[in-house]
């Protein structure tokens, strides 16, 4: 009764809320905390430019990920001050194993190599700085603070599966060079479990932190968790209306407003909601013309404006990822898909060996040994084929805009590697009526 009384007072006695810190005042605040160093290293190279599947525009794409036979997933990214990225993910035997960690790999702006992976966190080492056992890790969610540091956010698990997780934090003053010791965010007074995170987080005019979160423990819903500039738990809001919605991306339009798109738990349709009071109430959730089939989006707010959406959008499964272009006053419904990448034969499941030569040509082509391909095409089998046949995946994306304005996309390539998709937004999209894409677009928005 007394826990319940004092909810009750905390929130009655709420402060008013702050206003969103658009994207622009975001980079100019981190940029005037900490100097940009000088990039170095070799002249910038001409990418090679690929086609789309569709053929409507144009992109450079490489792997990101690089120890072979792994199972990998949940990548994000951050830009560094000399205009390098730095991308963060997780890595094992299979998910949910005791022996995955979060790696991480450093792309240089010039060359536009990733670096070798190497170990940020594991489970022995959160068990030693939480002082509690830890039986998984995953979903690590790294970002620029407005102070200039770096934050990292990863799901925990002491007992049971992901219903039982909570977060933990670390942050790093030397652009992920080195970290502090990672810290316990206290989400709910009861038991503290079943708090996860998965998107990019949102900032305020008053320092504080908006991060996306969900839960999942008996049922499904989205919140916003407010965190202080030092990563303190101040408040969170549910997103009312998100039954079986999850993994929410917000896109912070003005001062006031900004969309939540999340995950539909019941593989049903992209569900959506929005505020125009900085966060402090949200509209009833409701579903988007666009299917989404059990699985994770991501989004980011370009400098001009524009708000990007990355998603697979086939009704029942994740073998096409796209993004999708609009604006804040107009609706991501009738937006026109930007296929990155697709099954050749969409709703088909591949025969093992057509599964092997597909995968494997691609990553021989990309640089990949001989014996390289071979294992991270076994570790692909082991997680999407069946009987004779495998399914492809394409999932689990994550955006950013540079400060030299070109996008890029990190996301989840067949489990086994994590992919890395740089893509200029001021091309224009090339009509393609013939394209399935296309058509599955145009059938969607009506």
């Amino acid at each position: 009764m007394v826990i319940f009384i004092l909810a009750g007072w905390k929130i009655v006695s709420r402060p008013p809320a702050s206003d969103f810190l658009p994207l622009p005042r975001q980079e100019a605040s981190a940029a005037s905390a900490v100097p940009a160093a000088r990039a170095s290293g070799p002249a910038a190279i001409a990418p090679v430019l690929e086609r789309s599947p569709d053929g409507r525009f144009k992109f450079d794409a490489r792997f990101v990920s690089s120890a072979p036979g792994q199972a990998v997933h949940a990548a994000s990214l951050v830009e560094l001050r000399d205009g390098r990225l730095r991308a963060v993910w997780f890595s094992g035997s299979r998910e949910g194993a005791g022996d995955v960690a979060v790696k991480t790999s450093v792309m240089d702006a010039a060359s536009l190599r990733w670096s070798e992976e190497t170990t940020l966190f594991d489970r022995l080492q959160l068990q030693q700085d939480l002082w509690r056992y830890v039986k998984k890790i995953g979903n690590p969610v790294i970002a620029r603070m407005p102070d200039g540091s770096l934050a990292l956010w990863m799901v925990n698990v002491s007992v049971g599966g992901w219903a039982g997780s909570s977060i933990s934090w670390a942050r790093s003053t030397d652009d992920g060079v080195t970290w502090s010791a990672a810290r316990r965010l206290v989400t709910s007074p009861f038991l503290n479990i079943s708090t996860l995170a998965k998107g990019a987080p949102v900032f305020f005019e008053n320092g504080q932190i908006g991060l996306p979160v969900y839960h999942e423990f008996v049922t499904k819903f989205a919140e916003i968790l407010r965190l202080g500039p030092q990563g303190q738990v101040i408040d969170k809001t549910r997103l009312p209306g998100s039954h079986n919605s999850l993994q929410p991306v917000v896109l912070v339009g003005s001062a006031k407003q900004a969309q939540a798109y999340m995950r539909s738990g019941s593989s049903t349709a992209v569900m959506a909601s929005s505020t125009d009071d900085a966060g402090a109430t949200w509209t009833q959730t409701n579903a988007t013309a666009w299917p989404n089939p059990d699985s994770a989006l991501a989004g980011v707010v370009t400098a001009t404006g524009q708000q990007w959406l990355a998603l697979n959008f086939q009704p029942k499964s994740r073998e096409a990822l796209a993004l999708l272009r609009t604006t804040p006053a107009s609706s991501a419904d009738g937006a026109q898909p930007w296929t990155v990448e697709s099954s050749p034969s969409p709703g088909t499941r591949l025969p093992v060996t057509d599964y092997e030569r597909l995968l494997g040509d691609e990553l021989r082509a990309r640089g990949a040994s001989t014996a390289q391909a071979q294992a991270d095409v076994d570790s692909a089998k082991r997680q999407l084929c069946g009987a004779g046949t495998c399914s492809q995946e394409f999932s689990y994306p994550y955006l950013l805009q540079s400060r030299d304005g070109y996008l890029h996309l990190v996301y989840t390539w067949h489990r086994s590697r994590i992919k890395h998709v740089r893509i200029d937004p001021r091309q224009v999209l090339q009509p393609d009526a013939a394209s399935p894409a296309a058509s599955h677009a145009a059938s969607a928005a009506h």
